[in-house]
């Protein structure tokens, strides 16, 4: 009998030529994920098993149109199967068809996300080029949930065991970044972080916030007062609410005091100056999550598709694994769903 108390975590397979196949059917091998949520793949049921016998595991896939006709049992990975990869499609080349499939995978997602169907979605790596070959001009995951959700403004948050960083910019130059930033994003950036972990259970969380400049511009003797007119008004409104939130503090000191455990999240600027502590602390157990996105969370591993090893059974699923444990613990709590349930 299935336990409809659990929540649904939409697990999409990713790049099929990549490493997320195995991955996927290594961390399913794990029974004791099926005591903590229900997981369904939104992928290709024969890519699944070919991964199956690479990886050697005697996992049955039970391949499905519907959620509602899922087992959600140990030892058979349940398999939304879109039939879009060939059986001869090989392991670790880019391919349009993989990068076309990937994107299909992430819209089935959405659609049984916002049906109501599942309650998280926790993805597998894709191929940024194959992507584009494909026909889906999007820089990652973050901007294509946007769009498909059709909501307007999202956040990526990086998570390690030592480490959580909300970015306030992504996937643009430095310069545009700059220029982008201003009180009202920051303030909305800081309450996504603050809202995901106050629901995950963290009380009054502990927000440090990133400067632009060096020294966080030592007011005023490095840049042109970013500082003062783009971070601090959005601090203080945060503040005005109660919240523990400090800043702008010079990003250095920042993730060297949250990394010994000073704060609960940092807000970080730009790109790489929230990716790089984050890769040097944690990356093997790196869980990339969006945040922001309506009526569900999605969570990811924080690696790429590894073509250099797809096909050989030598990836790692403990990415994956932990990307599901944060998918489970930010999943929307319900006593009962619709029909999937």
């Amino acid at each position: 009998m299935k336990n409809t108390s659990l929540p649904v975590v939409g697990i999409t397979m990713g790049d099929a030529a990549g490493v997320g196949p195995e991955i996927i059917m290594k961390s399913l091998a794990h029974a004791d994920i099926y005591e903590r949520c229900r997981p369904l793949v939104i992928g290709d049921a024969d890519r699944l098993r070919a991964a199956g016998e690479i990886v050697g595991t005697k996992l049955e896939v039970n391949a499905i149109d519907t959620p509602a006709a899922a087992k959600y049992t140990p030892g058979t990975v349940d398999c939304i199967d879109l039939k879009l990869i060939p059986h001869d499609l090989p392991w670790g080349k880019l391919s349009p068809i993989a990068g076309n499939a990937a994107f299909q995978y992430i819209k089935r997602a959405v659609e049984l996300a916002l049906a109501d169907e599942i309650d998280a979605i926790c993805t597998a790596p894709l191929n940024k080029e194959a992507l584009h070959a494909g026909g889906h001009k999007y820089p990652g995951h973050t901007e294509m949930l946007a769009q498909l959700t059709g909501t307007k403004e999202v956040s990526m948050l990086l998570s390690t065991p030592k480490l959580k960083v909300i970015h306030v910019t992504t996937h643009i130059g430095l310069i545009d970044a700059i220029n982008k930033i201003e009180p009202g994003l920051v303030e909305r950036t800081i309450t996504r972080g603050h809202d995901t972990l106050e629901r995950a259970g963290v009380a009054n969380p502990h927000i440090g916030v990133c400067g632009i400049n060096p020294h966080a511009g030592e007011h005023g003797l490095f840049g042109h007062g970013e500082e003062e007119s783009k971070i601090e008004p959005a601090v203080q409104r945060c503040r005005e609410r109660g919240w523990n939130v400090e800043g702008p503090l010079p990003a250095d000191t920042l993730f060297f005091r949250a990394g010994r455990g000073d704060f609960d999240l940092v807000v970080a600027m730009y790109h790489d100056q929230g990716h790089g502590p984050v890769k040097v602390l944690g990356i093997e157990d790196g869980v990339n999550i969006t945040v922001g996105l309506p009526k569900v969370i999605r969570t990811s591993v924080d690696h790429g598709t590894a073509f250099d090893i797809a096909g050989t059974g030598r990836a790692d699923e403990r990415s994956l694994l932990t990307a599901i444990a944060q998918a489970v613990e930010l999943a929307p709590r319900r006593t009962a769903s619709p029909a999937a349930r």
